[in-house]
Protein backbone atom coordinates (compact mmCIF):
# COMPACT_ATOMS: atom_id res chain seq x y z
CA UNK A 1 0.00 0.00 0.00
CA UNK A 2 1.52 3.25 -1.04
CA UNK A 3 2.05 6.06 1.93
CA UNK A 4 1.20 9.43 0.87
CA UNK A 5 1.74 12.56 3.41
CA UNK A 6 0.15 15.74 2.61
CA UNK A 7 1.04 18.75 4.59
CA UNK A 8 -0.92 22.19 4.50
CA UNK A 9 -1.76 25.45 6.41
CA UNK A 10 -5.52 25.01 6.11
CA UNK A 11 -7.85 21.87 5.98
CA UNK A 12 -9.53 23.14 2.66
CA UNK A 13 -5.55 23.23 1.13
CA UNK A 14 -4.98 19.76 3.18
CA UNK A 15 -7.96 18.35 1.43
CA UNK A 16 -7.49 19.70 -1.98
CA UNK A 17 -4.10 18.39 -1.82
CA UNK A 18 -5.10 15.08 -1.00
CA UNK A 19 -7.41 14.71 -3.87
CA UNK A 20 -5.11 14.77 -6.05
CA UNK A 21 -2.49 13.06 -4.42
CA UNK A 22 -5.19 10.06 -3.87
CA UNK A 23 -6.54 10.19 -7.51
CA UNK A 24 -2.89 10.61 -8.80
CA UNK A 25 -0.92 8.38 -6.70
CA UNK A 26 -3.85 5.79 -5.22
CA UNK A 27 -4.20 1.97 -5.92
CA UNK A 28 -7.12 -0.14 -7.37
CA UNK A 29 -8.03 -2.14 -4.17
CA UNK A 30 -9.91 -4.88 -3.65
CA UNK A 31 -13.27 -4.07 -0.70
CA UNK A 32 -15.23 -7.11 -0.62
CA UNK A 33 -17.52 -5.20 1.88
CA UNK A 34 -18.44 -2.79 -0.78
CA UNK A 35 -18.25 -4.56 -4.20
CA UNK A 36 -20.73 -3.45 -6.49
CA UNK A 37 -22.89 -7.10 -8.41
CA UNK A 38 -21.67 -7.96 -11.84
CA UNK A 39 -18.79 -5.46 -11.74
CA UNK A 40 -15.59 -7.37 -12.90
CA UNK A 41 -12.95 -4.72 -11.93
CA UNK A 42 -11.60 -3.27 -8.24
CA UNK A 43 -13.93 -1.27 -5.88
CA UNK A 44 -12.24 1.38 -4.58
CA UNK A 45 -8.60 3.50 -4.83
CA UNK A 46 -6.83 3.04 -1.85
CA UNK A 47 -3.68 4.56 -0.17
CA UNK A 48 -2.37 4.88 3.57
CA UNK A 49 -2.38 9.02 3.91
CA UNK A 50 -1.47 10.87 6.70
CA UNK A 51 -2.89 15.00 6.49
CA UNK A 52 -0.90 17.87 8.76
CA UNK A 53 -2.47 20.78 9.13
CA UNK A 54 -0.56 23.88 10.31
CA UNK A 55 -3.72 25.99 11.05
CA UNK A 56 -6.87 24.42 11.67
CA UNK A 57 -8.38 27.34 12.33
CA UNK A 58 -7.23 29.71 9.56
CA UNK A 59 -9.91 30.93 6.73
CA UNK A 60 -10.93 29.54 4.72
CA UNK A 61 -11.78 26.62 6.88
CA UNK A 62 -14.43 25.12 4.32
CA UNK A 63 -14.06 23.11 1.27
CA UNK A 64 -16.47 23.50 -1.71
CA UNK A 65 -15.81 20.45 -2.46
CA UNK A 66 -18.10 18.40 -0.10
CA UNK A 67 -20.98 16.24 -0.49
CA UNK A 68 -22.97 17.89 2.30
CA UNK A 69 -23.94 21.57 2.89
CA UNK A 70 -24.52 24.20 6.41
CA UNK A 71 -27.38 21.54 7.63
CA UNK A 72 -25.50 18.20 7.26
CA UNK A 73 -22.32 19.91 8.52
CA UNK A 74 -23.91 21.40 11.47
CA UNK A 75 -25.58 18.25 12.66
CA UNK A 76 -22.28 16.02 12.38
CA UNK A 77 -20.80 18.93 14.32
CA UNK A 78 -23.45 18.79 16.94
CA UNK A 79 -23.25 14.88 17.48
CA UNK A 80 -19.78 14.95 17.88
CA UNK A 81 -19.50 17.58 20.13
CA UNK A 82 -22.98 17.51 21.87
CA UNK A 83 -23.85 14.29 21.44
CA UNK A 84 -27.22 14.64 20.19
CA UNK A 85 -27.18 11.33 18.69
CA UNK A 86 -26.12 9.48 21.38
CA UNK A 87 -29.67 7.91 22.83
CA UNK A 88 -30.27 6.03 19.83
CA UNK A 89 -27.44 3.87 21.22
CA UNK A 90 -29.64 2.96 24.05
CA UNK A 91 -32.58 2.77 21.62
CA UNK A 92 -33.89 -0.70 20.40
CA UNK A 93 -35.76 -1.44 17.37
CA UNK A 94 -36.14 -4.91 15.75
CA UNK A 95 -34.94 -6.02 13.03
CA UNK A 96 -35.65 -9.19 11.42
CA UNK A 97 -37.39 -10.65 14.08
CA UNK A 98 -34.90 -9.55 16.69
CA UNK A 99 -33.85 -6.21 18.81
CA UNK A 100 -30.99 -4.28 18.04
CA UNK A 101 -29.57 -1.06 18.84
CA UNK A 102 -30.96 1.86 16.44
CA UNK A 103 -27.11 2.90 16.74
CA UNK A 104 -24.27 0.66 17.09
CA UNK A 105 -22.28 3.53 18.14
CA UNK A 106 -21.74 6.83 17.87
CA UNK A 107 -18.42 8.54 18.31
CA UNK A 108 -19.54 11.33 21.59
CA UNK A 109 -21.15 8.09 23.35
CA UNK A 110 -17.85 6.29 22.94
CA UNK A 111 -16.36 9.54 23.77
CA UNK A 112 -18.29 9.64 27.05
CA UNK A 113 -19.53 6.39 28.58
CA UNK A 114 -18.55 4.51 30.12
CA UNK A 115 -15.93 7.11 31.63
CA UNK A 116 -15.97 10.65 30.59
CA UNK A 117 -12.63 10.92 28.52
CA UNK A 118 -12.70 14.59 27.19
CA UNK A 119 -12.81 15.53 31.05
CA UNK A 120 -10.00 13.14 31.63
CA UNK A 121 -8.30 14.52 28.35
CA UNK A 122 -8.58 17.87 30.22
CA UNK A 123 -7.48 16.83 33.91
CA UNK A 124 -4.33 14.90 32.33
CA UNK A 125 -3.04 17.95 30.68
CA UNK A 126 -3.72 20.11 33.59
CA UNK A 127 -1.73 17.56 35.81
CA UNK A 128 1.43 19.18 35.16
CA UNK A 129 2.30 23.02 34.40
CA UNK A 130 4.12 22.29 31.84
CA UNK A 131 0.79 20.63 30.65
CA UNK A 132 3.23 17.85 28.68
CA UNK A 133 1.78 14.70 28.92
CA UNK A 134 1.80 11.51 26.17
CA UNK A 135 -1.05 10.40 28.30
CA UNK A 136 -4.20 12.56 26.80
CA UNK A 137 -5.56 9.73 24.61
CA UNK A 138 -9.94 9.31 24.06
CA UNK A 139 -9.82 5.45 22.67
CA UNK A 140 -12.96 5.00 20.59
CA UNK A 141 -12.69 1.38 19.62
CA UNK A 142 -14.35 -1.42 21.67
CA UNK A 143 -13.21 -4.57 20.70
CA UNK A 144 -15.39 -6.31 22.47
CA UNK A 145 -18.38 -4.44 20.51
CA UNK A 146 -16.51 -3.95 17.17
CA UNK A 147 -15.02 -7.03 16.68
CA UNK A 148 -19.03 -8.14 15.98
CA UNK A 149 -20.59 -5.28 14.01
CA UNK A 150 -20.61 -5.20 10.00
CA UNK A 151 -19.61 -1.40 10.31
CA UNK A 152 -17.19 -1.03 13.08
CA UNK A 153 -16.33 2.43 14.22
CA UNK A 154 -13.85 3.55 11.46
CA UNK A 155 -12.21 6.62 14.02
CA UNK A 156 -9.79 4.63 16.43
CA UNK A 157 -8.00 6.92 18.78
CA UNK A 158 -7.09 10.84 19.07
CA UNK A 159 -4.22 11.96 21.22
CA UNK A 160 -3.69 15.70 22.78
CA UNK A 161 -0.52 17.38 22.72
CA UNK A 162 0.52 20.84 24.36
CA UNK A 163 3.24 21.76 22.02
CA UNK A 164 4.92 25.25 22.02
CA UNK A 165 2.00 26.44 24.07
CA UNK A 166 -0.90 25.23 21.55
CA UNK A 167 -3.06 22.08 21.61
CA UNK A 168 -1.76 19.54 19.04
CA UNK A 169 -4.02 16.54 18.47
CA UNK A 170 -3.34 13.19 16.44
CA UNK A 171 -6.00 11.26 14.84
CA UNK A 172 -6.12 7.47 14.03
CA UNK A 173 -8.64 6.38 11.16
CA UNK A 174 -8.46 2.30 10.44
CA UNK A 175 -10.66 3.23 7.62
CA UNK A 176 -12.16 6.51 6.00
CA UNK A 177 -14.40 7.56 3.02
CA UNK A 178 -12.09 11.00 1.57
CA UNK A 179 -15.26 11.89 -1.02
CA UNK A 180 -18.01 11.37 1.42
CA UNK A 181 -16.42 11.50 5.20
CA UNK A 182 -13.25 12.88 5.43
CA UNK A 183 -13.84 16.81 5.73
CA UNK A 184 -16.69 16.64 8.05
CA UNK A 185 -14.71 14.09 10.25
CA UNK A 186 -11.74 16.35 10.54
CA UNK A 187 -13.98 19.64 10.63
CA UNK A 188 -15.88 18.12 13.99
CA UNK A 189 -12.76 16.77 15.26
CA UNK A 190 -11.04 20.22 14.66
CA UNK A 191 -13.96 21.84 16.59
CA UNK A 192 -13.35 19.39 19.53
CA UNK A 193 -9.87 20.38 20.07
CA UNK A 194 -11.21 23.98 19.42
CA UNK A 195 -13.43 23.16 22.84
CA UNK A 196 -10.49 21.54 24.91
CA UNK A 197 -7.98 24.15 24.06
CA UNK A 198 -10.83 26.87 25.46
CA UNK A 199 -10.66 24.73 28.60
CA UNK A 200 -6.76 24.45 28.96
CA UNK A 201 -6.84 28.57 27.93
CA UNK A 202 -4.37 27.89 25.20
CA UNK A 203 -4.49 28.13 21.46
CA UNK A 204 -5.55 25.53 18.80
CA UNK A 205 -2.17 23.61 17.53
CA UNK A 206 -1.86 21.28 14.63
CA UNK A 207 -4.30 18.95 13.08
CA UNK A 208 -2.63 15.57 12.31
CA UNK A 209 -4.55 12.56 10.86
CA UNK A 210 -3.67 9.35 9.53
CA UNK A 211 -5.82 6.66 7.72
CA UNK A 212 -4.33 3.48 7.26
CA UNK A 213 -6.57 2.75 4.17
CA UNK A 214 -8.03 7.00 2.84
CA UNK A 215 -9.87 5.27 -0.23
CA UNK A 216 -12.82 6.46 -2.85
CA UNK A 217 -15.28 4.01 -3.40
CA UNK A 218 -16.14 2.95 -7.19
CA UNK A 219 -19.44 4.37 -7.52
CA UNK A 220 -17.85 8.46 -6.46
CA UNK A 221 -15.11 7.55 -8.95
CA UNK A 222 -16.56 10.18 -11.19
CA UNK A 223 -17.58 12.57 -8.60
CA UNK A 224 -14.00 11.96 -7.14
CA UNK A 225 -12.26 12.64 -10.94
CA UNK A 226 -14.76 15.87 -11.32
CA UNK A 227 -13.10 17.44 -7.95
CA UNK A 228 -9.72 16.43 -9.05
CA UNK A 229 -10.39 18.50 -12.23
CA UNK A 230 -11.28 21.35 -10.19
CA UNK A 231 -8.44 21.71 -7.72
CA UNK A 232 -6.21 21.17 -10.41
CA UNK A 233 -7.72 23.87 -12.63
CA UNK A 234 -8.87 26.37 -10.82
CA UNK A 235 -7.22 28.56 -7.42
CA UNK A 236 -7.94 27.81 -3.97
CA UNK A 237 -9.65 31.13 -3.86
CA UNK A 238 -12.51 29.95 -6.31
CA UNK A 239 -12.88 26.43 -4.19
CA UNK A 240 -13.28 27.58 -0.44
CA UNK A 241 -15.69 29.46 1.80
CA UNK A 242 -15.29 31.53 4.54
CA UNK A 243 -16.56 30.01 7.46
CA UNK A 244 -16.50 33.00 10.14
CA UNK A 245 -18.64 35.76 8.81
CA UNK A 246 -20.42 33.17 6.19
CA UNK A 247 -20.77 29.67 6.59
CA UNK A 248 -20.89 30.05 10.23
CA UNK A 249 -23.98 31.95 10.20
CA UNK A 250 -25.71 29.45 7.63
CA UNK A 251 -24.85 26.57 10.23
CA UNK A 252 -26.09 28.51 12.99
CA UNK A 253 -29.39 29.31 11.14
CA UNK A 254 -29.81 25.54 11.09
CA UNK A 255 -28.98 24.60 14.65
CA UNK A 256 -32.29 25.26 16.32
CA UNK A 257 -34.32 22.90 13.53
CA UNK A 258 -31.48 20.43 14.04
CA UNK A 259 -32.60 20.19 17.46
CA UNK A 260 -36.09 20.56 17.15
CA UNK A 261 -35.86 17.07 14.88
CA UNK A 262 -33.82 15.03 17.49
CA UNK A 263 -36.55 16.10 20.14
CA UNK A 264 -39.16 14.99 17.92
CA UNK A 265 -36.65 11.38 17.34
CA UNK A 266 -36.33 11.09 20.86
CA UNK A 267 -40.36 11.23 21.59
CA UNK A 268 -40.68 8.44 18.67
CA UNK A 269 -38.99 6.25 21.15
CA UNK A 270 -39.98 7.49 24.26
CA UNK A 271 -37.50 9.45 25.81
CA UNK A 272 -37.61 13.01 27.23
Amino acid sequence: MKDIFIEAQTLPEAYHKGILALFTNGQLADCSDWNLKNLESYSQLECRMTIHVEEPLKEPRISKLIICGPRELEQYRLEVLEGILDFAVDVEVERDGKLEALEDYTYHHRMIEPINQIDFVVNELKRSQQMSSRRAIIGIRNNLIDSQLSNPACLQNIQFFVRDGKLDICVMFRSNDFAQAFFMNAFALICLQEKIADQLGIPVGTYSQTSNSMHVYQQNFDVFSAYATKVAEQPIEDLTYQYIGFFAEMMDAERDSILTDFLHQREKYGLS
